[in-house]
């Protein structure tokens, strides 16, 4: 059935998209262990941290876009999502440290230690195993968005109120993180991370891998959420996006679609933040901020909304130029974002994916019709 649902649903920019997904990958990681340190066809570690960090910002736009593209629902909160997925595999790689730490402890991460923990909080248990983390990062943040979807949606709160909501969830988060007693490292957060899997984080082979494992789970992402919309499901989506009332009127229960679909959204935002940590090497609460969750909309914006691929592409082009703006001009940059957004807004409705799919409609359009063959040509 999801083959089917994969197969029906593939379109020619789903095709492209895996393709360039799967083929810039590839070749960024030959580039990286195939040419010699210091060759000008080498490419650096660090360009693959970076490339990895991007897909992992292209996940977690393709959950938002798969609540606010096509069910409807503005998510100023799902940064906590993605900082919760983060977390998890944070307290794993802490786990695996052992007594390679500071103080040397085999069980108390050297944050406890510095602060005379004497014994291991109950929901550090477990982290030490792989498997259990990779459990977590997707259960966590699934059950908080399940407990907090089915309130909200039951309740009937929508539109900007609800996106309030979502933002003060994680502003709340936030808070409770940054405390000391909270068990996880406070405003310092969670760093100095040794390896995965057994596979030291300074490798160059370990970052390849890394880099390949986003490639991987950006493309299963992308096919899930891809499934989901091409279905019956997704049209029923769209028709609570457009006409929640009219939807309700013909016997649907929009609160229990909205509730699923939030859920999925929020494992995989989970899943982007995992991979995100052992990245980019630490983990803090400055990834709940408020700041941070309005900025993955503008990626959706700005790329297109309810296109997922457009949202991916977003992510990605408004982060590399984050990349290279602020190393410019730092202090101009959230002005920029801010001008990026508007002139989208303005000019680009349906943003960047949007508006190549016009030119083309309109090109298609413009063109003579063929005439038809004549009997006895």
């Amino acid at each position: 059935m999801i083959g089917r649902l994969i197969r029906g649903g593939f379109d020619r920019t789903s095709w492209i998209f895996l393709t360039v997904l799967f083929g810039v990958t590839l070749g960024v990681a030959i580039l990286n262990l195939g040419p010699e340190p210091g060759s000008t066809m080498h490419l650096s570690t660090f360009v693959v941290s970076v490339l990895g960090k991007y897909l992992t910002y292209a996940l977690l736009a393709i959950s938002v876009d798969l609540v606010w593209g096509y069910c409807g629902v503005l998510s100023l909160g799902h940064g906590a999502f993605f900082a919760l997925g983060g977390y998890a595999m944070g307290m794993h790689l802490m786990r695996e440290i052992g007594p390679r730490g500071v103080y040397g402890n085999p069980i108390l991460p050297d944050f406890m230690v510095f602060l005379d923990w004497q014994e291991l909080p109950w929901f550090w248990l477990g982290f030490d195993m792989f498997w259990f983390a990779a459990l977590m990062v997707i259960v966590v943040p699934g059950v908080l968005a399940f407990i907090f979807g089915w309130f909200a949606f039951r309740s009937r709160v929508t539109g900007v109120y609800l996106s309030i909501i979502t933002q003060a969830l994680t502003y709340a988060l936030m808070l409770a993180f940054f405390r000391n007693d909270m068990g996880f490292g406070g405003n310092n957060g969670l760093t100095d991370f040794k390896d995965i899997l057994g596979f030291s984080l300074q490798s160059d082979a370990t970052r390849v891998g890394l880099l390949i494992a986003s490639a991987v789970a950006l493309a299963i992402g992308f096919m899930i959420s891809k499934a989901v919309t091409a279905s019956k499901l997704g049209k029923v989506l769209i028709a609570v996006r457009d006409a929640e009332h009219r939807t309700r009127f013909l016997g649907y229960r929009a609160e229990n679609y909205k509730l699923m679909i939030w859920t999925l959204s929020a494992c995989i935002a989970g899943v982007a933040g995992a991979l995100y940590v052992p990245q980019v090497g630490i983990i803090n609460p400055s990834e709940f901020a408020p700041a941070n969750s309005i900025e993955i909309v503008i990626w959706v914006a700005i790329g297109g909304r309810g296109t997922l691929a457009g949202a991916a592409l977003g992510a990605v082009l408004v982060n590399f130029g984050k990349t290279i703006f602020t190393g410019l001009f730092p202090e101009f940059w959230l002005f920029m974002l801010g001008g990026m957004f508007v002139l989208v807004t303005l000019f680009l409705p349906k943003g960047i994916i949007g508006f190549f799919v016009n030119l083309k409609e309109k090109w298609r359009a413009s063109r003579p019709p063929q005439s038809m063959p004549q009997e006895g040509d």
